[in-house]
């Protein structure tokens, strides 16, 4: 029995050394350290909540221990009362510490709910900077199975599977998905959108540091869902004007039957470059007209918001 014993006690010996390794890998999570202004903001807004909450869960764990251990069987001492049911001044405590907590919980939320709103135009880029005024990088995703298709209007040209940006320049996300609902999800820039056919969610965000960050899917969409991942570049303004030079020289145009080709499934798709774009793709796009002579959603939709007028014969 003792040899058990002392083979499961080096089995425990032995798991825990991985058993730490794996709780202090959270510590250089992303979501806590991330390099975006906005993002930063919602990794305050974490700390902040989670703070306020522990309040409450670590003296509740505490004193319930406390308790068990003054109130065990064998302690002669603790005073055995099995009539007690009230004290005004335990029931003040335990509803008025909760009631307080759920306020400030409900003020950071409200406040936040607003600051942080994605469709919200950037006040700042970083605290003491405020954001230049008609100079956001503008941005249209859109999901698909199983990849992501980037169009940068201003700059006329696409991108499958990467996406890049300036630092310290304002990003305004236009998202759409070609057929299911989808996630799109920086972790180092912002958190996440979701993306649905013919309907555009926003982001507004800002990269602060130059680097290489991962974008992905965070709303599961099928086979290839695993693979649905892309990388997300923050660098100079020099060095994005070159990755749009280098996307200009592929030479190929994405074309509406271009489009039609991309959309089709495919798994973990290499990234792809498109030197120019049709105009108005991402609009065809959103509102599912990309075959000629199809009707638009956006006219069929303001059809039926037409009032119906009365004639009198």
């Amino acid at each position: 029995m003792a040899v058990q014993t002392m083979s499961r006690n080096k089995k425990v010996v032995r798991i825990l050394p991985t058993v730490a390794a794996l709780l202090l890998t959270g510590c250089n999570s992303v979501v806590l350290r991330p390099f975006g202004d906005i993002a930063a903001q919602q990794s305050h807004l974490i700390v902040i909540s989670t703070v306020l909450m522990l309040l409450i869960i670590v003296p509740v764990i505490v004193l319930t221990l406390v308790f068990a251990w003054h109130y065990r069987q064998s302690n002669a001492k603790a005073t055995y009362a099995p009539e007690w049911d009230h004290s005004i001044h335990l029931e003040l405590i335990i509803w008025a510490a909760p009631l307080l907590i759920v306020i400030a919980l409900g003020a950071v939320t409200w406040i936040s709910t607003h600051t942080l709103d994605p469709y919200r135009a950037l006040k700042q880029i970083e605290p003491g900077r405020p954001a230049p005024r008609g100079q956001a990088l503008v941005i249209e995703a859109v999901a698909l199975d199983w990849k992501w298709l980037f169009l940068y209007p201003d700059q006329r040209i696409a991108v499958v599977n990467e996406l890049a940006a300036p630092v310290d320049v304002p990003i305004q996300f236009k998202i759409t998905s070609e057929n299911v609902m989808n996630s799109f999800f920086i972790p180092a820039l912002a958190g996440q959108i979701y993306a649905m056919p013919g309907m555009e969610t926003q982001l507004n965000a800002v990269i602060n540091h130059a680097g290489d960050y991962e974008g992905l899917s965070a709303n599961y969409s099928g086979a290839g869902f695993s693979g649905m991942h892309f990388r997300f570049k923050g660098m100079s303004a020099a060095d994005f004007a070159l990755w749009v030079q280098d996307a200009k020289a592929s030479g190929v145009e994405l074309t509406p039957d271009g489009y039609r080709v991309l959309e089709k499934p495919s798994a973990r798709v290499p990234v792809q470059r498109f030197g120019s774009i049709s105009p108005d793709l991402y609009e065809s796009i959103l509102n599912r007209c990309l075959e000629p002579g199809g009707a638009c959603l956006r006219d069929t939709m303001s059809v039926h918001d037409m009032p119906v007028l009365s004639r009198k014969d």
